[in-house]
């Protein structure tokens, strides 16, 4: 329980900072000189159910009574299912076929990208702390 306040509070925070962060930037860099504040609000808190979500996700991969597959597949299917409800919901998403069909596969080749280079971590970090163990 501890574990999971503690990443709902990184996840929230990180998320709070990002909404902040590109809002200022959109303000900076962009044409806008004012913000729509029911726009940075529905933005912000989405942005920060973002961050909760997808800090608290990966707490499947610390269960060791479920296999790597299983694993893999309860995270994909959460983090998939709460951010394209989130992303329908306020509009980070078009409501149409050909833009959940884009968004989809943008989605699984980024997980996948970020899935194989976390993998490869750690299996590189187990092999590491093998090689040290056996020298002792």
């Amino acid at each position: 329980m501890k574990t999971f306040l503690f990443r709902s509070m990184i996840g929230i925070f990180f998320g709070a900072f990002l909404a902040v962060l590109f809002t200022n930037l959109i303000v900076l860099f962009g044409e806008q000189d004012l913000i729509d504040g029911q726009l940075f609000l529905k933005n912000s808190l989405g942005s920060i159910f973002c961050g909760w979500f997808f800090t608290v996700s990966p707490l499947y991969f610390e269960n060791p009574k479920l296999r790597l597959a299983q694993q893999t597949g309860l995270h994909f299917l959460t983090v998939v299912v709460l951010y394209f409800i989130l992303a329908f919901g306020i509009g980070w998403v078009p409501f149409e076929w050909s833009s959940f069909f884009s968004a989809i596969v943008l989605f699984a080749g980024f997980y996948l990208i970020f899935w194989t280079a976390f993998y490869l971590y750690f299996r590189n970090q187990a092999k590491k702390l093998n090689d040290e163990l056996d020298l002792l």
